[in-house]
């Protein structure tokens, strides 16, 4: 049993890094975990017909109805996560500017060789009419990541892929965000200290959250079709909604969820400040920090609590009788993924800074390996689940339901974990190594503590 941990360390993490945050391996598993409950919980409701949503306790039915927020949860790790070197660069003068090279080479070798992978063996086993000709268009939307931004191939093929063109237009843009953001600071505050750089980028931080929320607003009254404005050429409204919302062709989009990638970078420039703070100072703000992780822990968790009652309280079909938002729905939309944000924000922030009796639950060893493994995880866990439910529905159907729902635990636990072991092995980590090799060269030394911070092991991924 040693020889096999043993093992499986060896696979997943490699050589250990000294300052790797050990605790967000758990946090981005539970998020990942968070989203596949949801969707088994859609193919019992709505497939296998075996579970009634309305005869669950409301706490119980509000937070599996929430499992698709794991994804808000996602993009608040990329944002803290990468982020990181940037935050250093603009509240410390003296670090050098992260390269664009670096952090692009980076991404596409973490996030690309599997994908296509993914992308070509999704369509050979399950979707061979996208090799036709007339398909082409619709598969250059998902090589060029954009399949989020059209109602043919929004959600096609395989329903998670459409949060994976949001994290990637993510890493498309962040660079010059944070480049945007760094000359501001800097040529309003050239020669002030840490401490007022962190408040004024605290300002910009604010700033591109509000534009996350303004934008999601302009998008929804595009989509419901409120605002009609023919001075406008359509061209510049569709070119604005695909970069900064989505597209109205199809109802549902989401948006690009910058209010969320926001919360993890403010979260992520706290964490560099207290970090990089004189030694004294330092330890006396963590442990005032640590002092709160408890309180702020509840204050997340009961503002997801709340956001989750809201969102059932609103589900068409589930007579809930709540009352408690009803005034408030007509705002939901709008407000919902910063409400996410925030909840989820917090926890992690308490987790950063928390005791050890508060991180140790998320760095539990088999945790931290499902979350090393979430991303094949993530892209694969929809489709073959899916595959199990017409023999359940042809052959075992009259089983108690405890067996079905143990039926795809099994599916989960020894096909699909197993199979996404060897696509990190075969692709994923062979990626990061190649990337790490072809910016070696131009890596920038380390001056600080938190300059060694493995963001590879901690890459995060999307949502359905």
């Amino acid at each position: 049993m040693q020889r096999t941990r043993a093992k499986l360390d060896l696979i997943l993490e490699g050589k250990k890094q000294k300052n790797t945050i050990a605790v967000l391996d758990g946090v981005r598993a539970l998020a990942c975990l968070f989203v596949i409950a949801y969707h088994m919980m859609l193919i019992f409701v709505q497939d296998i017909k075996i579970l009634r949503m309305d005869k669950l306790p409301v706490f119980f039915g509000a937070i599996l109805n929430a499992g698709d927020t794991g994804v808000n949860l996602f993009f608040i790790l990329s944002g803290f996560l990468l982020f990181l070197p940037y935050a250093r660069a603009i509240l410390f003068e003296q670090q050098k500017w992260p390269s664009f090279w670096r952090f692009y080479v980076k991404r596409i070798m973490r996030i690309l060789p599997a994908y296509y992978l993914s992308l070509l063996l999704m369509i050979l086993l399950f979707h061979p009419a996208y090799l036709q000709p007339r398909n082409l268009p619709r598969v250059l939307a998902f090589v060029t990541m954009f399949m989020d931004s059209g109602k043919t191939t929004f959600k096609e093929i395989n329903g998670p892929f459409w949060t994976l063109a949001v994290e990637w237009q993510f890493y498309l843009w962040l660079p010059f965000i944070a480049l945007g953001i760094g000359l501001l600071v800097r040529a309003i505050m050239s020669r002030s200290t840490p401490r007022s750089r962190f408040f004024l980028l605290s300002f910009f931080l604010l700033l591109l959250t509000s534009w996350g929320v303004f934008s999601r607003f302009v998008g929804l009254q595009f989509e419901r079709h409120v605002w009609n404005l023919p001075a406008i050429p359509p061209i510049i409204t569709h070119i604005y909604l695909v970069l900064s919302y989505g597209t109205i062709e199809k109802a549902g989009l989401h948006g690009k969820f910058l209010e969320n990638f926001a919360v993890g970078m403010w979260v992520s420039s706290l964490y560099i400040y207290v970090q990089a703070l004189p030694k004294q100072h330092k330890q006396n703000t963590e442990r005032r920090l640590q002092k709160l992780s408890p309180l702020l822990f509840v204050i997340g968790l009961l503002v997801l609590l709340s956001m989750f009652l809201w969102k059932y309280d609103m589900h068409p079909k589930l007579a809930t009788d709540l009352n408690i938002f009803r005034a408030l729905n007509d705002n939901f939309a709008y407000v919902s993924e910063l409400g996410y944000g925030l909840g989820y924000g917090i926890c992690v922030l308490a987790l950063l800074f928390g005791f050890a009796w508060l991180k140790r639950p998320f760095e539990w060893k088999p945790l931290r390996w499902i979350g090393l493994l979430s991303y094949g995880l993530y892209m694969w866990h929809l489709l073959l689940l899916q595959q199990l439910t017409p023999l359940i529905q042809s052959h075992v159907h009259h089983w108690p339901n405890i067996l079905i729902y143990l039926s795809y635990g099994a599916w989960l636990l020894f096909l699909i974990i197993p199979c996404m072991l060897l696509l990190f092995f075969l692709v994923e980590r062979p990626g990061i190594q190649l990337g790490e090799l072809l910016t070696r060269n131009k890596k920038s030394h380390p001056t600080k503590r938190t300059a060694s911070i493995n963001d590879e092991s901690h890459e995060l991924i999307a949502k359905d």
